[in-house]
């Protein structure tokens, strides 16, 4: 948790006031995303970057800097780039390099989507390495049926080549898994990125948890996979309920009780 003096030297810095409101309030929601992600323990590094396109100007988009931790990062830390990989915001940090590859590919391949999530949380790499992938054995797993794609391993993900060739092969689905390397989440709004990220990570931790009772293993059958996730469609198709957002509303509520920093 930050301390009260930490928190009063950011507002020193805080880039509010500075930038639209609706870029304000995007930046609060990532680094919101960002000090839950960090919570439940998804993310301890520097690496790894959660993106979202800014609203008022849409050739643009917001991603965490390089160098700082996602438990301590605020909403004026985030760096506005372009596709092209021009920082548009004054910042001692840099923007990493795979992160402008291939969430500005997938950004600007999609217009429709604002937001792309990228993790390396450790069960989900463990399976982003076997070479049956994912498999379906819980409920809440089920809302991802058909919705995750692969891409083969290339290297850091840092050619700008590659971008483009990960946008393609994820297509009109939500996730990937990066073989040998982690996840990837790309939808309209970060409370959806949170949502379908938050349902990844869990599936592939029960995935872990349930290969490692050596047991046989109770794979959902395709029929009732394929009714379950039309069953969630239904759920949010008519649109009195926002996918995730009742979620990430709560979990934002619980990073403001825990520290509220990530305002600043």
């Amino acid at each position: 948790m930050a301390t009260a003096a930490a928190i009063e030297g950011r507002k020193h810095n805080s880039l509010k006031g500075q930038v639209s409101a609706a870029e304000w309030e995007t930046r609060v929601a990532l680094a919101a995303s960002c000090r839950i992600v960090h919570h439940f323990g998804w993310n301890n590094s520097i690496r790894n970057h959660f993106t979202a396109r800014v609203p008022d100007e849409p050739d643009k988009f917001l991603m965490n800097p390089r160098g700082l931790t996602w438990g301590e990062i605020t909403a004026s830390d985030f760096l506005k780039v372009d596709f092209e990989g021009n920082c548009y915001t004054d910042s001692p940090y840099i923007p990493g390099p795979a992160g402008l590859s291939f969430h500005g590919a997938v950004l600007k391949a999609n217009p429709d989507r604002n937001c792309s999530i990228h993790l390396h949380e450790q069960d989900c790499v463990v399976v982003s390495a076997l070479k049956d992938g994912l498999i379906f054995t819980s409920q809440d797993a089920l809302v991802l049926y058909g919705q995750v794609g692969y891409h083969a391993f290339e290297g850091l993900a840092e050619e700008a080549e590659e971008g483009p060739r990960i946008a393609k092969e994820l297509g009109s689905r939500v996730a990937m898994l990066m073989l040998n390397h982690g996840t990837l989440v790309a939808t309209r709004s970060i409370h959806e990125g949170f949502y379908f990220t938050h349902r990844l990570v869990e599936a592939c931790q029960n995935q872990v948890k349930l290969l490692s009772t050596g047991r046989e293993i109770s794979v959902v059958p395709q029929e009732v996979c394929e009714h379950t996730y039309k069953q969630f469609q239904k759920r949010y198709s008519g649109g009195k309920l926002q996918l995730g957002k009742d979620d990430w509303d709560a979990y934002v509520r619980m990073m403001d009780r825990i520290d509220p920093s990530f305002r600043l």
